[in-house]
């Protein structure tokens, strides 16, 4: 299963030295998801996914937040893709 989508990079703090960096899936895709993986899942209800954007493909996990998933972008795909807080990126997850 693939979704592709355009979201806007948000930051959570999640302590006082770490900075995390997130996009939030669309309703519609997260309940793709949610359906298409029906069942027993992995620590804090993850979903394991292959992640597009521009340039550049890593493996990761999509993780639950209410009714959407949240997806972690990393710092170096951040500085690859020259990405910031408030950027719109565009993209495309594969559900391994």
């Amino acid at each position: 299963m693939i979704v592709s989508f355009t979201a806007q990079l948000w930051q959570w703090d999640a302590r006082r030295n770490d900075t995390w960096m997130f996009v939030t899936l669309p309703a519609g895709e997260s309940q793709e998801i949610r359906e298409h993986t029906a069942g027993p899942r992995r620590g804090f209800g993850s979903v394991r996914v292959r992640v597009t954007i521009g340039a550049t493909t890593w493996q990761t996990s999509v993780f639950p937040e209410g009714e959407h998933y949240v997806l972690p972008v990393k710092r170096a795909v951040r500085t690859a893709e020259d990405l910031d807080v408030g950027d719109e990126a565009s993209v495309r997850i594969e559900l391994l």
